[in-house]
């Protein structure tokens, strides 16, 4: 699905992907590689298999859009010691994303130094056109903004059930990537987190089978109620 932030043309793909026709680039947030192995240090067992997982997933994208450029938008390792944890054929999976594509590693709070050490360059933040690519929303008005950590996730109630669904949201300024790693969870958008982030009322771009575009009116909380907006 197509959308326009700050002018610049956005496709948002049902895998949770991000691709920049303008700027022949793909860009893909909150990775997590080797969450997995780090709960199972602190006892809670995990198949050790969701960085193999988030990879294959990834690969299918860079064959599907055959981009130029490859940028991570942040907590691309769930932790700097998985530079370690990371089995030998992930990680020459990793270093052959270096070798193909312009690879950007954008810090994340869980990665502050970002996984450069298997190939590309690290980066705080970068520009395309208008946009400004980074891990952490600013507070306020951010035009342009295109950034993750946040996990965004969509609740639709129905006649027939609700569906919980990652998501992209935005309003059109910002924009707020859904997490992409296989064992990454989703913070509901009707967090006070997302609060004081939008200035009119944001869409949700539910992920899936295909993209579905969802009106802020219609998303539910979890448990909480949700924050009062302007229409």
């Amino acid at each position: 699905m197509q959308i326009s932030v700050a002018g610049e043309p956005c496709v948002l793909r049902a895998a949770g992907t991000l691709w920049l026709p303008q700027h022949q680039s793909l860009v893909v947030s909150d990775l997590h590689f080797e969450k997995g192995s780090a709960y199972a240090a602190r006892g809670q067992l995990l198949p050790p298999y969701d960085t193999r997982e988030t990879l294959n997933r990834l690969m299918a994208e860079l064959v599907a859009v055959q981009p130029r450029c490859l940028v991570f938008l942040g907590d691309s390792l769930h932790d700097m010691g998985a530079i370690s944890r990371i089995p030998v054929a992930e990680r020459e999976a990793i270093m052959g994303l270096a070798r193909d594509f312009d690879l950007v590693w954008i810090s994340g709070n869980h990665d502050p130094d970002g996984g450069a050490a298997f190939g590309g360059r690290s980066a705080d933040e970068v520009r395309l056109g208008q946009l400004v690519l980074r891990h952490e929303p600013l507070a306020g008005e951010a035009v342009g903004e295109v950034c993750g950590h946040l996990h965004p996730c969509a609740v639709v109630r129905g006649p027939a059930g609700s569906v919980r669904r990652r998501c992209f949201i935005g309003d059109g300024s910002r924009l707020i990537m859904p997490s992409f790693g296989a064992y990454t969870g989703g913070l509901n958008v009707h967090d006070r987190a997302y609060g004081e982030l939008f200035q009119q009322a944001p869409t949700a771009y539910l992920t899936g089978e295909r993209v579905a575009r969802v009106p802020y009116h219609r998303l539910s909380p979890d448990r909480s109620r949700p924050i009062r907006r302007s229409a």
